[in-house]
């Protein structure tokens, strides 16, 4: 027979549907009678155990089978075992946080919409690229992620993991530790009470998108020259004009001031004589005096999120790998 259970999870209803056989007549008189009550371990066990016709339907996705479920589980665990690696080194070297920003900044500007090409596809690793005048200073980051990498892939399951990957999480995960750093600033330098406040009051709630947005591929060729400026030099109009040719505006340009270079401050006050981004640099600098920073944060994740895929196709199924078969003969029920 089929017997459906709506479950909640994560705030959605979901329908789910396991294919059981009943042991004779009687039994499935009294499956009618009497509205069917499962543990846990019968959900799990009995029906995505087995492999005998799980279906989780969810009407804003569609359907879903237990393998999309085990392949979503891999992804987030591998992602969440990067961050680790990546959080270990920036710590290691806190300085290089300016130019891994300034890498994915760079890496994703080459987009250019007329043409639907570059983006952040992980050519700025490619000599050719680096070398270029706007990414001057940026080889050390680079480096420093190359090494990462080499962990990342000796306990990857699911393949290399893809530079463009990489130096996307890689910003991610320096922004982090910029916002977690705000926080111990705020509470006096006192570690534990800083990250108390960031977790209650800071964003990291806000980077489900982004983290969606993992399987991206590495191109073997350099982008074109001539894309991306060379930020320290640029004039706010060039900064202003790049920005808006890749469908951002003053408002992303302001918010995105930390990417620029190293000294934030310079950078800032070099747009704010700009009368388009004046008002968006201070509305920044106001949020960033406050316990949330939520203005400034949130913002930053939501311009940081769409600059990461311009111009990709995301590879939904990137990094899985076939799971163990489990001989059910074997097994004690």
């Amino acid at each position: 027979m089929h017997t459906y259970v709506r479950v909640p999870i994560s705030a959605r209803l979901i329908q789910v549907c396991c294919h059981a056989k009943a042991g004779g007549s009687e039994a499935a008189a009294a499956a009618r009678e009497e509205p069917p009550r499962f543990r846990r371990r019968d959900l799990i066990g009995g029906c995505m155990g087995t492999a005998v016709g799980l279906e989780i339907i969810d009407g804003s996705t569609g359907v879903a089978t237990a393998a999309d479920l085990i392949e979503r589980r891999q992804r987030s665990e591998f992602q969440s075992s990067i961050k680790g690696t990546l959080t270990a080194a920036i710590q290691a070297k806190p300085e290089l946080v300016p130019s891994l920003l300034t890498l994915a900044l760079n890496d994703a500007m080459t987009y250019d919409k007329a043409t639907k090409s570059g983006g952040p596809n992980g050519s700025i690793r490619l000599s050719a690229e680096i070398n270029r005048p706007e990414n001057s200073g940026l080889s050390a980051a680079l480096d420093m992620l190359t090494d990462a990498k080499k962990e990342i892939d000796s306990y990857s399951k699911g393949g290399p993991i893809a530079f463009a990957d990489l130096i996307q999480i890689a910003a991610q995960q320096a922004l982090k530790q910029t916002f977690l750093d705000a926080a111990i600033a705020k509470t006096g330098g006192n570690e534990e009470k800083g990250r108390t406040l960031y977790s209650a009051y800071g964003s990291s709630g806000q980077w489900g998108l982004f983290d969606k947005i993992f399987g991206r591929e590495d191109t073997q060729e350099p982008d074109p020259e001539g894309r991306v400026p060379k930020w320290s030099s640029a004039s706010v109009q060039e900064m202003k004009h790049k920005f808006i040719a890749v469908g951002f505006g003053p408002r992303q340009l302001a918010v995105m001031s930390a990417f620029l270079g190293p000294d934030q401050a310079a950078t800032e006050a070099k747009l704010i004589a700009d009368p388009d981004c004046r008002p968006w640099v201070e509305k920044y600098q106001r949020s960033r005096e406050t316990v949330s920073r939520t203005d400034y944060e949130v913002d930053l994740i939501t311009t940081l999120t769409k600059l990461s895929y311009l111009g990709q196709k995301i590879n939904y199924e990137a990094y899985t790998y076939p799971k163990q078969k489990i001989n059910l003969g074997k097994l004690k029920l």
